[in-house]
């Protein structure tokens, strides 16, 4: 009798040992198909399609930290492809640099306001000059907010009888402003200052 007892006993522990086992082995599962399926939708929320020229292209989202020096020397990049691409077409003129200003503070204001007081775009539209900018380098510092900004650039400016080569340099800062249409990476640039543009070849056509 006590030997039955005993047997029962011992497969009472192993029944109760094996229901053990399994509960965790079972809870341990759970977790990690919660945590696998959690890794999914993350995932699947971070991806989009971007639908360009009849293709299906596929973009992941990331924070704004990782790419704060590429949107912002795209942004540099761009305000000065604006300001400085000049034809003489005054409405050409006037569409590249509003669309300029909206990506700078009132120091840039006040150098067109300079140029065009001076008669530079009055002389660009009546001596048929076409001016070109090309982006060499844009350095920026992301260390201290607001990140500062140097803009290295070669500029043609192509008149009748010769086309001149001149080498620019500004700099400034870069303030986070919101982001919209006409300021999509959300960059607004400040103090923004021309520390050389002198002619360095010209050429005569």
């Amino acid at each position: 009798m006590f030997t039955k007892a005993k047997n029962i006993d011992t497969a009472f522990r192993h029944v109760r040992s094996l229901t053990l086992v399994v509960i965790i082995a079972s809870a341990t599962l759970c977790c990690f198909a919660l945590f696998k399926s959690y890794e999914m939708v993350q995932a699947a929320h971070s991806k989009v399609y971007i639908l360009a020229n009849g293709k299906v292209l596929d973009a992941y989202a990331s924070e704004r930290k990782e790419n704060i020096p590429v949107e912002a020397r795209d942004h540099v990049a761009t305000f000065h492809r604006f300001f400085f691409s000049l034809d003489p077409d005054d409405k050409v003129i006037q569409s590249n640099v509003v669309k300029a200003l909206y990506l700078a503070d009132a120091s840039a204001k006040a150098q067109y306001e300079n140029l065009k007081e001076s008669g530079f775009y009055t002389s660009i539209i009546s001596g048929n000059i076409s001016q070109q900018i090309q982006i060499d380098s844009v350095q920026i510092n992301t260390d201290a907010y607001p990140y500062y900004f140097n803009c290295t650039a070669s500029q043609r400016i192509i008149r009748a009888t010769s086309i001149v080569t001149r080498r620019l340099i500004t700099e400034g800062y870069l303030r986070s402003v919101t982001r919209s249409d006409n300021n999509p990476h959300g960059f607004l640039i400040e103090r923004w200052t021309t520390l050389e543009n002198k002619d360095v070849n010209i050429q005569n056509r």
